[in-house]
């Protein structure tokens, strides 16, 4: 039996982020989702925005779906006006993750979303998002992109896939982010909170989806518990036999 093929898709880079390519865009990811889902048993596939096939066409081809990390979406999808500290707004990824996942849950395609794919998610289903968590007032330090993450613990509702797949009521994530989840999208259901009362993590009732706001992949290789969540993506993608010829 073949590794069940896990799509991720790619940062998309600006000409001049990477040296000596001044003249050259890019698209990249960082070996920790990639390590975690092989790890997992997964076979990590690398997806590039903008696709010529739509997000159905290209789920049929893949058992599973992690969407990573990275910039913020645009306030403008959930139609608020941009605060100043928003970063790294890219429409061109929006568009293609936010098809994704939506293709994902209605083809019953299991996914993993992950800092910035778990608001994405909360977006794609109508949500919302708290766009500078320091200027809410109520909300401790979860780090700051690209910065050093602030590991904190995350309470697991009783019952929920999540708290399964790490296999303990309680876990504790390395977290880098400026915004977080405010109002939930439709059929989301919050399953992990931090001791000030923020959203860490979500799932849903008619699919497998878990979408989680701090970074299991940089813990994976010493903390089984954050493996476990790659090792359920991809034991759910094993099981599922969606692909044709799978």
């Amino acid at each position: 039996m073949s590794a069940p093929l896990v799509g991720i898709p790619s940062y998309r880079l600006a000409p001049g982020r990477v040296s000596r390519w001044e003249a050259w865009a890019a698209a990249a990811l960082p070996e920790q989702y990639l390590e975690a889902v092989r790890r997992a048993g997964g076979r990590p596939v690398v997806l590039t925005a903008p696709d010529p096939d739509p997000p159905e066409g290209l789920l049929e081809r893949l058992d599973a779906l992690v969407l990573a990390g990275g910039g913020d979406v645009d306030p403008a999808r959930y139609g608020e006006a941009t605060h100043s500290d928003v970063y790294g707004v890219d429409a061109v990824r929006d568009e293609f993750e936010i098809g994704l996942v939506r293709a994902a849950v209605r083809a019953r395609v299991p996914a993993l979303c992950i800092c910035r794919g778990a608001q994405v998610a909360n977006v794609a289903f109508g949500g919302t998002l708290v766009q500078h968590l320091p200027d809410a007032g109520r909300f401790a330090m979860h780090g700051a992109p690209l910065g050093e993450p602030v590991l904190h613990e995350v309470r697991l509702a009783e019952g929920s896939a999540l708290r399964d797949a790490v296999g303990g009521g309680v876990v504790r994530g390395a977290s880098h982010h400026h915004q977080g989840i405010d109002r939930l999208g439709e059929g989301l259901v919050p399953v992990g909170w931090t001791a000030d009362g923020l959203v860490e993590a979500m799932e849903r009732g008619d699919a497998w989806l878990l979408a989680v706001q701090w970074h299991p992949e940089e813990t994976a290789g010493t903390d089984p518990a954050q493996a476990g969540l790659f090792e359920a993506l991809v034991g759910r993608a094993a099981t599922r036999g969606a692909r044709p010829g799978g």
